[in-house]
Parts: C-alpha cells; sequence; structure tokens
C-alpha cells in the first residue's frame, strides 16, 4: 500500500510539473513582446532528418523512419503489433561532461492532429540487434545507433518526434516529413 501511494504522489508530481511548464509556455507567448523571440526559439527547436538536433545533454540524429511494420524480431522470438509499427533509427552523441543514460521510453511521437504516441520498449529490445545499445549510459563525447519504436493505428502517419535527453527536459522537434 505504501509503495502505491508513493506512487501516486510521484505521479501527480510529474503531471503537476508538466501542466505548470506547458501554462508559462503559452503565457509567454501570448505577450506581443516576447511572442517572436519565442517564435524564432521554437522554428530553432525544430529539425529534419539527418539534421542534428540538441536537448540537454544530448545531441539527437534521427537517420529515418519506417512505418508499415507488422513485427519485429526473429521468427522464434518478437512482437506483434497492434497497428503497425514505426521503427525510427536515431544516433544519439553525448555533448554533456558526465554520462547520461538514454531513455528510449522519454521519447515521443505526434501525428498530424497533434495525437501523442509513446515509444514501446518491449518492441525496442526485439528491434535492436544490440540491445545494451540504449541500456548503457552513453560517455561524455561517445554516441550510439539505435531503433525507437512506437506502435500506432494502421491509419496513422507520424509528423513529428519530439525527442528528450531525460524525462524531464524540456525536449526538441524532429519533423518527419
Amino acid at each position: 500500500m505504501r509503495k502505491i501511494t508513493t506512487f501516486a504522489l510521484l505521479a501527480t508530481a510529474v503531471v503537476a510539473l508538466g501542466c505548470g511548464a506547458g501554462s508559462t509556455d503559452n503565457a509567454s507567448s501570448s505577450s506581443n513582446d516576447a511572442g517572436g523571440a519565442k517564435g524564432e526559439e521554437k522554428a530553432a527547436k525544430t529539425a529534419k532528418i539527418g539534421q542534428p538536433a540538441r536537448d540537454g545533454k544530448f545531441e539527437f540524429t534521427v537517420k529515418s523512419s519506417k512505418c508499415g511494420v507488422a513485427k519485429v524480431g526473429s521468427d522464434l522470438v518478437g512482437e506483434k503489433a497492434q497497428g503497425q509499427f514505426c521503427l525510427v533509427t536515431v544516433n544519439v552523441k553525448n555533448i554533456g561532461k558526465e554520462a547520461q543514460m538514454f531513455d528510449g521510453s522519454s521519447q515521443k511521437a505526434y501525428a498530424a492532429d497533434g495525437t501523442e504516441y509513446s515509444s514501446d520498449t518491449g518492441a525496442a529490445i526485439y528491434a535492436n540487434k544490440n540491445a545494451e545499445t540504449f541500456l548503457n549510459d552513453i560517455n561524455p563525447g561517445n554516441q550510439v545507433t539505435g531503433v525507437v519504436v512506437f506502435d500506432i493505428p494502421k491509419k496513422v502517419k507520424l509528423a513529428k518526434l519530439e525527442l528528450h535527453d531525460s524525462p524531464f527536459s524540456g525536449g526538441v522537434t524532429v519533423a518527419l516529413s
């Protein structure tokens, strides 16, 4: 019971922090003086496939995105998509001064209508040949390349990714089209 209560309080705090951060951004972008600067900052934070984009201690470069995959893994062991898997190959470089762990579950994908999709860490284990790629710390100056997997409905097309160096970072946007 105590673990459940602690988890509930932690989850509530995370949601509250997320809601507060969003309202701060909206308030500052609605003022006339900061509107132009804020718009420029947002534009500078959006990258395309093949372009490096930074968030916190990581520099992300999305190499490719492939959707319509029904299963990941081998014939013997794997995972089937509820809808379709989108496999996003990402290079992650640590640009900080200390080790940082890449957490695939902190990454988000969005459809054109704004619907948010979380990554499927279970499927990512099967999609990455060297599963340790995203489970070990990345030391400063080092980089790894791996696949982040999203399980989305069959008729949905992803428009952008939001990549994070940690669950609490602001994130950086990468357009997929």
